[in-house]
């Protein structure tokens, strides 16, 4: 794994502790606040609001290890499946300016039905711009939480 000592998501400064996997030009971290078993995130290093500010090496790379550490964690989370989404701008419900996959295992009857997942993942990024913007105390998972599910996740990863 690529090693880097600081990350950040947008404007928001990522402990290394909730980082699993990273590769020269992209990194994959937990969530703060998880939809689904094994919810994680895959971004650019470079800050880079939109998709299409990536340079075709960035792009690449982002994809490449979307798909490594979905495949793993969807053996991990014993899931049939994956889903695999971008908010592309705000009006696409990109709350932090920094392209992002999200990647969530799904198992059958996670969601009543299936595309519900979408405006759950709406609804989970409107209410942490909230608490974002607001500066409220975090009611979310710990560090400590996000670090021990990171230091698993790691796991899948070493040779």
């Amino acid at each position: 794994m690529s090693t880097c000592s600081s990350y950040v998501f947008g404007p928001y400064k990522i402990d290394p502790r909730e980082v699993f996997y990273a590769t020269p030009f992209s990194y994959a971290m937990v969530n703060l606040r998880p939809l689904l078993p094994g919810h994680v995130l895959v971004c650019p290093k470079r800050l880079v609001p939109r998709f299409t500010d990536l340079t075709a090496d960035e792009t690449s790379d982002l994809w490449l290890t979307a798909q490594k550490v979905g495949s793993k964690l969807e053996t991990f989370h014993n899931a049939s499946s994956l889903t695999l989404a971008i908010q592309d701008g705000p009006q696409a419900g990109q709350t932090v300016p920094h392209v992002h996959i999200h990647i969530m295992p799904r198992k059958g009857g996670d969601f009543e039905k299936n595309d519900e997942v979408y405006d759950a993942l709406d609804e989970k990024e409107k209410e942490l711009k909230q608490k974002l913007d607001l500066d409220i105390e975090r009611v979310d998972r710990s560090i400590q939480e996000m670090a021990d599910e990171a230091s698993q996740y790691r796991s899948l990863f070493d040779c």
